[in-house]
C-alpha cells in the first residue's frame, strides 16, 4: 500500500449520504465515520428506521425513538436529518446533498433507489465522480435479486448455517454477527472504491451481495463440494484440522473455556500442562491422525480436568504452557475480563437522554491518520437538519422552517 493510499483511512475530507438501516449498513457507514467520515444518516417519520422503535430480540421495549439499544449502537459518531422521500420536493434536496457528496449508501431492495429517482445513472449525471455502494440481500442482478432478508437469511442462503450446530442437531441460523461481517464488507469496498477514485478520479457503483459476502467465509466448503461433491458436515464446536479443538465445562455455572491445540508442538505442552506427559505417547493420541479418530475419548479425559478448575485457573495453565485457550464468557461477564478491560474494549458515551451508555469501542487500534475513534453519540432524529440544511445547502431559516411545516423536512 503506497503513501496516498494509507492517506485515505483519514476520511476527515469525505462525506458519506447514508441511506441505510437496520443491522448491516448502519454498521458498514459507522466504520466509516470511525475513521472521520462525515456521514449523514437520513431519515424520515414517515418511514422510521425499526432500530429506532425496536429491538428485534427484545421488542418495542423503549421509551422513544432516540432511546433504543440497537439504534444506539449501531450509528455512532453520524449525524441525523429528516427529510420525506415521497415528496418531490425531498429528493430534490437530496440530489443538493449528492452534489456535496463523496459516496452515497444504501441497503434497500434492488430498484428502489432508481424509482426515488436516485439510482446510479441519474447520480452520475448530478456528480459524474459519485461512487455508489448499495447492498442487497443477493445483489442486483439475477434470477434471486428480489430476495429481501436479514440476517438470519443471510447465513441460510450462504450456506454459513448448513455448518454451524452440533453433529447431531439441526443447522443454526446466525443473526447479528452476520449483519456485522456484511457491514464490514460493506465498508471495506467503499475504501476500495475510494481509493480507486483518489487515483484515477472515477467514482462507481459497488454492488454487494450479503449472500455472497458471508458465502466467501466458508470458501474450502463450496470448493469441496464444486470439486469432490463433499458435503461438510457440522461438527459442533471441533475444527477438521485442530484437535483437541472444543468447549469444555468448568466449576461453577454455566463456565466454559476453549482450547485450540494446532501443532505438535501445542499437544506436548497441552499434554505436560495437564499432568498426563503419557498422552504423548499413548497410540490413541500419537498422531493428529489418532487423535481424531478418538476425539470422542479425548474429550471425555480434558472435561474431567478442566470440571475440576475454575475458567480462569484452567486458563492460566494452559496459557503458561503455550496452550490457546480462554474462558467463554456471557454478555454479563465479558466486561469484568482483564484482557478486556485493558484493551479498552467497551467506552462510556455521554447521551442527551439516555445520560451515560456503555458503547463497544471500535474494532480496531492503530497509530495511523485512520485510527478509529468515537468521538459523539449516535444522533437524535433529525438532530443535523438545520446544520446540513442551513449551512451545506445554504438555505434560509424561512425555507427549512417552511418545509418543516409542509412535512417535507419530517
Amino acid at each position: 500500500m503506497d503513501q496516498m493510499d494509507q492517506k485515505v483511512f483519514d476520511l476527515s475530507d469525505i462525506r458519506v449520504l447514508d441511506f441505510t438501516w437496520a443491522w448491516a449498513g448502519p454498521y458498514g457507514t459507522m466504520l466509516l465515520a470511525f475513521m472521520g467520515a462525515e456521514v449523514l444518516k437520513v431519515e424520515s417519520m414517515a418511514r422510521l428506521d425499526h432500530s429506532r422503535v425496536r429491538s428485534l430480540i427484545a421488542g418495542p421495549t423503549y421509551g422513544g425513538v432516540n432511546q433504543t439499544g440497537p439504534f444506539n449502537e449501531l450509528n455512532l459518531c453520524k449525524k441525523s436529518i429528516t427529510v420525506k422521500l415521497s415528496d418531490p420536493r425531498g429528493i430534490e434536496v437530496i440530489k443538493r446533498l449528492v452534489k456535496i457528496s463523496d459516496l452515497v449508501t444504501n441497503n434497500f431492495r434492488p430498484g428502489v433507489m432508481e424509482k426515488l429517482g436516485l439510482g446510479y445513472e441519474e447520480l452520475r449525471k448530478i456528480k459524474p465522480d459519485i461512487i455508489l455502494v448499495s447492498s442487497s440481500t443477493c445483489g442486483s442482478t439475477g434470477p434471486e435479486k428480489d430476495y429481501s432478508g436479514y440476517a438470519p437469511s443471510f447465513s441460510s442462503i450462504s450456506g454459513l448455517a448448513h455448518l454451524m450446530g452440533f453433529s447431531d442437531g439441526p443447522p443454526t441460523l446466525v443473526g447479528g454477527r452476520v449483519d456485522t461481517s456484511v457491514g464490514t464488507t460493506m465498508a471495506l469496498a467503499s475504501l476500495a472504491a475510494l481509493i480507486h477514485k483518489k487515483r484515477t478520479g472515477k467514482g462507481q457503483y459497488v454492488d454487494i451481495s450479503s449472500r455472497e459476502a458471508m458465502s466467501c467465509l466458508i470458501g474450502d466448503a463450496l470448493v469441496a463440494y464444486t470439486l469432490n461433491r463433499d458435503v461438510y458436515r457440522r461438527e459442533g464446536n471441533r475444527d477438521e484440522i485442530f484437535v483437541p479443538h472444543n468447549a469444555y465445562r468448568c466449576q461453577g455455572y454455566d463456565n466454559w473455556i476453549s482450547i485450540a491445540v494446532g501443532t505438535e508442538e501445542e499437544w506436548q505442552y497441552f499434554c505436560r500442562a495437564l499432568g498426563h506427559p503419557e498422552w504423548i505417547r499413548d497410540e490413541r493420541f500419537l498422531s493428529r491422525e489418532s487423535r481424531k479418530k478418538n476425539e470422542d475419548e479425548l474429550d471425555r479425559l480434558i472435561a474431567g480436568w478442566t470440571s475440576g478448575r475454575t475458567d480462569y485457573e484452567a486458563m492460566e495453565i494452559l496459557q503458561k504452557a503455550g496452550v490457546p485457550a480462554t474462558p467463554m464468557l456471557d454478555n454479563e461477564h465479558l466486561p469484568e475480563d482483564p484482557h478486556v478491560q485493558a484493551r479498552q474494549m467497551f467506552l462510556k458515551i455521554s447521551h442527551p437522554e439516555l445520560k451515560e451508555r456503555i458503547a463497544l469501542a471500535p474494532p480496531w487500534k492503530t497509530d495511523s491518520p485512520g485510527d478509529a475513534q468515537i468521538k459523539r453519540h449516535a444522533p437524535l432524529l433529525g438532530e443535523h437538519n438545520d446544520y446540513v440544511y442551513g449551512k451545506l445547502l445554504g438555505m434560509s431559516r424561512e425555507e427549512i422552517e417552511k418545509l418543516t411545516r409542509e412535512q417535507v423536512f419530517y
